[in-house]
């Protein structure tokens, strides 16, 4: 397997008694798929907070590349190639889905768009969120408002504009997410295309997604992680079963 582009080492983090975050440590390797499950309250958009840069650790390390990015902000770390999406969706609501990534491209390209000529005409920054729209199938609904996209269409989009900054490490925080059969079933089969293209961590309820997308799963409850594996490991872990899967499973 590739060497880990992401350490992270004994990451505490407490809000009052409560620790959110115990000592948590795991890697994740260039081109896999990592999905951190656990119960409500396990810590997990914590986990995913401090990894993106959004919340600091009171103690631990976060390396990428080879480098300690712990003190970062998250600007800063998405400069690095970090990418996230949130569990409650952030789009720019009355802007239309491709001005949104046309913003995101934006970003990442580090230019601005020019007072004096409309930004729709900026070949630069809406080629490739058209493009980028196309690849996860909202590609008909550019011009649509942000606000007038279903559910799982917003999800997309902001998929997509994590996407647009060409992340070395894209986080995606329960992207299937209220969605119905139809849409979850979409989306699974869109991140199911990035497999070995993009490093991701994967933090999901919908274990069906989970096992369908990710190369190894890290079992996450009462903020410390306790064990990690292949998804067929983890289905058959007996102390897995009794704190999350379910006998069912």
């Amino acid at each position: 397997m590739a060497d880990a582009i992401l350490e992270v080492r004994e990451l505490r983090k407490a809000f009052g008694a409560l620790a959110a975050t115990d000592g948590v440590s795991l890697e994740v390797h260039e081109g896999e798929t990592h999905a951190i499950i656990g119960p409500n309250g396990a810590g997990k958009t914590t986990l995913i907070s401090q990894v993106a840069g959004n919340l600091r650790p009171d103690s631990g390390s976060i390396r990428f590349a080879g480098e300690d990015v712990t003190r970062l902000s998250a600007p800063k770390r998405a400069h690095k190639g970090f990418a996230r999406s949130f569990q409650v969706t952030s789009i720019y609501r009355d802007f239309s889905a491709l001005d949104n990534v046309a913003l995101a491209v934006q970003a990442h390209a580090g230019h601005s768009f020019r007072f004096w000529k409309p930004a729709r005409e900026e070949r630069a920054l809406r080629d490739p969120a058209r493009a980028m729209l196309d690849e996860v199938g909202l590609g008909a609904r550019a011009g649509v408002l942000a606000a007038n996209l279903a559910h799982g269409e917003q999800r997309q989009l902001e998929v997509a504009m994590a996407l647009a900054t060409r992340p070395r490490l894209l986080l995606l925080d329960e992207p299937v997410a209220g969605m119905g059969l139809e849409e979850s079933q979409r989306m699974v089969q869109f991140l199911s295309g990035l497999k070995g293209k993009r490093t991701i961590i994967l933090v999901e309820h919908d274990m069906d997604a989970v096992f369908t997308l990710a190369d190894r799963v890290s079992v996450l409850v009462y903020g410390r992680i306790i064990a990690s594996g292949t998804p067929a490991e983890m289905r058959a872990n007996p102390e897995v079963r009794r704190a999350y899967l379910g006998e069912e499973a």
